[in-house]
């Protein structure tokens, strides 16, 4: 049996263009991603917000796009791909994170699942009977779900960022898929959480033609994450195809044994990739794979947010609370997450968290974007501009309000009213 492969490399400003193409090839993602069907490229957005190792970032895009056109692929069948959460502004995310630029620089693309005429199809009409192997997905929807149509045959690019998560420990290729292929209710499935990204992993592998992920751990991020987190600069990118492999690569960078981690140890005994570092093989920067971060994990430190998260869905206060979020009471939820991440906790401790990555050659690269010239090679200057966070303070509490404004709106309890309303009328 052929082992389970994961490229690492370790990369700079300089030449990360150039490393995420030997990145990618290294990888063998050519042998995965058919030409002539069209590529999603998954963009991960953790937070509207800039937060250094939260959300796919500019160059790790640029440098996976950049690579594909190098090598042929027709950019007219590449496309970005964005989800939509009651919690996460993916426009405004786009833009603060400094996607959209990338984006419209390579002439690409840019589809937002849940807008415009974009069809969803049931589940079992997507995947047939495989659907009755799921875990928990039959249990969590009852009558089943809608994924994207667009997905049916195409190849999917994953990126993801290293970094630590509140629900499980670690997140990355595996958990990007979340958002791309469950709908707004997603989070009826947090109290199975680790069974559900298994279930996801199945289905990718029935409706993609190929399955990739390209991993950015230029910013890596530790603690209560995916957001919230304690940021770092570490200088290392990772590819694969094997979903339950580069999680598990990235999970040992991080200090955690990857067979420890529920949904990596799930997937790895359903022979649906492998979890155990001592059977993948790794090729480029053999030895940045052997490193060991020392990350204190999510659970050390959590925030006020992610400790009430954790009573609901899985201590005492699930049986009084729980319920309520699988009914129109469920905005009280989206409501207090915008409250407390974007009106207090970025605001106040965004500045001070970011800091010492933001001095760093890719804080500099991400605050001077829009005006660097690149090689082929990568970004040679950096520009001398100190690194600000986009929004802080004043400039994050205001966005809030608007955020939370969308946040109502959108919400799938109430927009689900107004459209019986417009049926009726």
């Amino acid at each position: 049996m052929t082992r389970s492969r994961v490229a690492i490399l370790r990369t700079s400003p300089a030449t990360v263009r150039r490393d995420y193409h030997r990145l990618m090839n290294l990888a063998g993602y050519q042998d995965v991603l058919a030409r002539d069907a069209d590529t999603a490229l998954k963009v991960n957005i953790s937070w509207h917000f800039f937060f250094p190792g939260c959300s796919t970032t500019p160059w790790q895009l640029d440098g996976v796009i950049q690579a594909m056109k190098t090598d042929g692929y027709d950019p007219s069948l590449i496309h970005a791909c964005h989800n939509r959460t009651v919690v996460i502004d993916a426009h405004l995310g786009e833009t603060e994170n400094k996607h959209l630029p990338v984006v419209e620089a390579h002439g690409l693309r840019n589809i937002h699942l849940y807008e415009g005429d974009e069809p969803w199809i049931h589940i079992r009409d997507a995947v047939g009977d495989l659907a009755d192997k799921f875990l928990c997905l039959n249990e969590v929807y009852p009558d089943g779900f809608m994924i994207p149509r667009r997905f049916i045959g195409e190849n999917i690019v994953h990126l993801p960022t290293v970094k630590t998560h509140v629900f499980t420990t670690t997140t990355g290729a595996m958990k990007n898929a979340f958002g791309g292929l469950l709908n707004e209710r997603r989070h009826w499935t947090h109290p199975v959480i680790h069974e559900t990204l298994v279930d996801l992993l199945m289905i990718q592998k029935r409706i993609h033609r190929g399955v990739f992920a390209v991993m950015d751990g230029t910013f890596a991020g530790d603690g209560p994450g995916p957001r919230c987190m304690v940021p770092y600069a570490k200088n290392v990118i990772l590819a694969g195809a094997d979903q339950v492999a580069i999680d598990a690569v990235a999970a040992k960078l991080m200090g955690f044994d990857p067979m420890s981690i529920k949904f990596i140890r799930l997937a790895h005994d359903l022979g649906l990739g492998c979890g155990d570092p001592r059977e993948i093989e790794i090729v480029g920067d053999e030895d940045a794979a052997s490193e060991n971060w020392h990350f204190a994990g999510p659970f050390k430190k959590m925030t006020f947010a992610s400790r009430m998260q954790h009573h609901i869905y899985w201590g005492p206060l699930r049986k009084p609370i729980e319920w309520s979020l699988k009914t129109v009471l469920a905005p009280w939820a989206y409501i207090a997450s915008v409250l407390y991440h974007d009106s207090f906790w970025y605001p106040l401790n965004a500045d001070r968290n970011m800091k010492q990555v933001l001095e760093s050659p890719w804080g500099r690269l991400f605050q001077n974007w829009e005006h660097l010239a690149p090689t082929a090679d990568g970004f040679p200057d950096v520009g001398a501009s100190p690194a600000v966070a986009p929004r802080l303070g004043r400039r994050a509490l205001g966005q809030s309000v608007g955020i939370l404004g969308t946040c109502i709106k959108e919400a799938p309890e109430f927009a689900s009213r107004r459209r019986h309303a417009d049926r009726a009328h």
